[in-house]
């Protein structure tokens, strides 16, 4: 059993994932703040590789790889600076990336050092499990997760094969588009989730548009997680102390809290 299984073993337990872009606003950041997050209440925080053309990513997230890039943040920086943050925190890491570093980088070679600095995940949203048999036997080998995603608009056939070929915990888009806060969640979501539910009894966690308490705790009640990532690096981009990202995660963590289920 891994860390993330772990986190999902929690009875009544609902898992706060936290996103955020590693180098952004530098790479001593993101030092800081992965601590910081766990210690406020983060069960689980996916770390976002940078990459040129972020194409499921919003305004917030793109801005944050750009500069992330621009400050000489590279893949290998990433896995060892996952190295560094182990000595600081036992939260499971997950990396978020796209293909084509995972690519140039060699599939075996990323996959084996991840593992080696301490990630216990992957993310690759433009992965899609019907092209995806190469990476899973790698991550299969060697007990690394990899976590697809489904959409509001993902037919059953593609609900029935995400079911099948995720490990870990499912990745539900809340909404069609991109990630970045949203005022109000999806009407549908509820039937989403329900639908999913249906095919698989792996952990369900919703994500993108979700940036305020009471969003988090609706969606609490009908998901096993709750994934952030916009609204913590806009919060970033205003202090460098961190304390508005504590306040906020211990806020989400308090109200994600009251929906334990018995």
């Amino acid at each position: 059993m891994n860390r993330i299984d772990d986190v999902f073993n929690k009875k009544g337990h609902k898992a706060l994932i936290a996103y955020i872009t590693m180098g952004y606003p530098d790479l001593e950041s993101t030092l800081k703040i992965v601590p910081l997050l766990a210690e406020s209440g983060c069960d689980i925080i996916e770390l976002g590789i940078p990459f040129s053309d972020p194409m499921a990513d919003g305004a917030t997230i793109q801005h944050a790889s750009y500069c992330a890039l621009q400050n000489g943040v590279t893949t290998k920086k990433c896995i060892d600076i996952v190295k560094q943050l182990r000595k600081k925190t036992n939260v499971p890491l997950i990396f978020m990336t796209y293909y084509n570093p995972v690519y140039h980088y060699g599939l075996e070679k990323f996959c084996g050092d991840s593992i080696a600095s301490g990630i216990d995940g992957l993310i690759i949203p433009d992965l899609t499990p019907d092209e995806g048999e190469e990476l899973e036997n790698i991550t299969e080998k060697i007990g690394l997760d990899l976590i697809y995603l489904l959409s509001p608009t993902s037919t059953s056939e593609r609900i029935k094969l995400v079911s099948e070929k995720s490990h870990g915990f499912i990745y539900m888009v809340s909404l069609t588009g991109v990630t970045g806060a949203r005022d109000n969640m999806p009407i549908k979501i509820d039937n989403f989730v329900a639908d999913v539910r249906k095919a698989t009894d792996k952990p369900l966690c919703v994500g993108f548009g979700i940036s305020t308490p009471e969003q988090a705790k609706q969606v609490s009640r009908i998901a096993d997680g709750v994934i952030i990532g916009s609204q913590i690096i806009r919060l970033m981009e205003k202090e460098g102390d961190f304390d508005s990202i504590r306040n906020f995660t211990r806020e989400i963590r308090k109200v994600m809290d009251e929906c334990k289920i018995p």
